[in-house]
């Protein structure tokens, strides 16, 4: 599962997910692009702690079977502030036990700092919610540079270090599948 973590309009997060997910494809990995425009969640409108799964909300129980099918986990996030995005905070808080035991890599994006500050932000919630860490970041610079078009083009060293991100979150998958058994 590959989630877009920005839903601001003119998002450079579009372009940098497809390029990631015809990477993760080209790897023979079936993928679940989530777009968070598309899936539209309310801000946090169950009225039970997520731990209980006593979901109401038809789009609640929609993303729940959603998340539960997937192996691993890719956040293309954006730097916000020296954090990241508040719809992929709220996206994350929605669920908690279909989250555990899967691995998450971050592909992050901004100035300077390439979304790092971000992405270092996101390591309590994922942790918090039991997704495990694989240790590749995937950290992009000044990502408008790289778009023309509406068509993301990474520095050859942005796709080296994606196949070792997608090559690792296929390892930990693997060995974390006991622990996914709910």
């Amino acid at each position: 599962m590959i989630i877009i973590g920005s839903v601001r309009p003119g998002r450079i997060g579009l372009p940098v997910a497809h390029w990631v997910r015809d990477r993760v494809e080209a790897a023979g990995h079936e993928v679940d692009l989530v777009d968070l425009v598309e899936l539209n969640l309310p801000f946090m409108d169950e009225p039970e702690h997520p731990a209980k799964r006593a979901y109401t909300k038809p789009h609640t129980i929609a993303w729940s079977a959603r998340v539960q099918q997937a192996d691993a986990v890719l956040l293309v996030s954006p730097e916000y502030n020296h954090s990241y995005s508040p719809a992929l905070k709220n996206a994350l808080d929605f669920l908690m036990l279909e989250w555990q035991g899967k691995p998450v890599g971050v592909v992050s994006y901004g100035g300077g700092s390439g979304g790092l500050r971000g992405a270092a932000a996101l390591d309590a919630v994922l942790t918090t919610i039991g997704l495990v860490r694989v240790p590749v970041d995937v950290a992009i610079n000044f990502p408008h540079a790289h778009v023309a078009e509406g068509v993301f083009t990474p520095d050859p060293k942005h796709d080296a270090t994606l196949t070792k991100m997608v090559e690792a979150l296929g390892r930990y998958a693997e060995a974390l599948t006991p622990l996914r058994a709910l």
